[in-house]
């Protein structure tokens, strides 16, 4: 399998049927169809057929899909079971909600530090990692050999933070800021989340259905 051939469009559903195969398997469910995997998908069984497909298939005629065989095969896809370390940088109101309630385990990541330049909070911790200084990101990532960043920091701090991480060979990164990394490093895996540009979407929707 050729993972650069897939298409993003593709890699992007995988996520939510890996969530609702998981969610099928907690209820239970050991086999399901494509139809009706394509109905939870609010999606249609041919384009489920073809998602698969591009990865193998895994389903039998007649029979359809061993929910928990096919979760595992997505989680091996994802890299859900590498565990890559990562750190997060600004442990801000924002960085601090992530860092205590997202379930890295169980989304391929393990994280291993959380950092930040204010005084007042390093030395205290969430959940059971402690808040460094920024100051020691270096010595810690090159101990830790750290494989990706989750940038919670103003978009002004991201530059330098990001050539950092670049120079220790950290690469990968989960990045809030609107410093857009790749036009400076174009090797780098990014995946940028603009919340703000996702809400104003969503007040456009809501404009329009007014009409």
């Amino acid at each position: 399998m050729n993972k650069e051939n897939i298409s993003k469009s593709v890699i992007r559903r995988l996520p939510r049927y890996y969530r609702f195969l998981s969610e099928l398997e907690e209820q239970g469910i050991d086999r399901i169809s494509s139809e009706k995997l394509a109905i939870t998908m609010r999606s249609t069984a041919s384009q489920v057929r073809q998602d698969l497909n591009c990865f193998g298939g895994f389903g039998h005629q007649g029979y359809g899909y061993s929910v928990p065989k096919l979760r595992s095969e997505i989680m091996k896809i994802l890299g859900l079971n590498k565990q890559y370390k990562a750190v997060l940088i600004g442990a801000g109101h924002f960085g601090t909600a992530i860092a205590a309630h997202m379930k890295f385990g169980k989304l391929g990541f393990q994280l291993v530090g959380i950092f930040d330049n204010n005084e007042r909070i390093t030395g205290t911790y969430i959940n059971d990692l402690i808040i460094r200084n920024e100051n020691t990101l270096e010595e810690f990532c090159r101990e830790n050999k750290v494989d990706a960043a989750f940038l919670c920091i103003p978009r002004a701090a991201a530059p330098q933070v990001v050539k950092r991480l670049y120079e220790l060979g950290v690469k990968n990164f989960w990045n809030f800021t609107h410093y857009y990394i790749r036009d400076d490093y174009p090797d780098a895996v990014v995946e940028n989340v603009h919340l703000s540009d996702m809400l104003m979407t969503l007040c456009y929707s809501m404009d329009k259905s007014e009409d």
